[in-house]
């Protein structure tokens, strides 16, 4: 499976979580600027939780946030350990690229 790259991945995952929160906040009895806007942010809602499905190999975006945020930290274990020199190798299903891949530079191969 292609991973997306972590700074992608992570834009992806705030995204949907502010989109979370201000449905959220709407729901609370916030006045809010109309159905078009409503309906725009409920549109951009379902193309991240797409996309973010999309992208961790997932159905379900519970699960997508879940996948991502444990490849997220996993990207970000990676990189800080190739900084203080330590050579990581990442299990396939986070790395993706197969066996002898390595590190936070195996997250970014082309």
């Amino acid at each position: 499976m292609l991973m997306p790259h972590p700074a992608t991945l992570r834009r992806l995952v705030e995204e949907y979580e502010s989109l979370q929160v201000h449905e959220g906040e709407r729901h609370e009895g916030e006045r809010h600027e109309g159905e078009r806007r409503d309906h725009q942010a409920a549109r951009r809602a379902q193309d991240l939780a797409y996309t973010l499905c999309v992208s961790t190999g997932t159905r379900d975006i519970r699960q997508a946030l879940e996948t991502a945020r444990g490849q997220l930290a996993a990207a970000q274990a990676a990189a800080t350990a190739e900084l203080c020199g330590i050579r990581v190798e990442l299990p396939a299903e986070i790395d993706g690229h197969g066996p002898g891949a390595s590190g936070y530079a195996a997250l970014h191969e082309s």
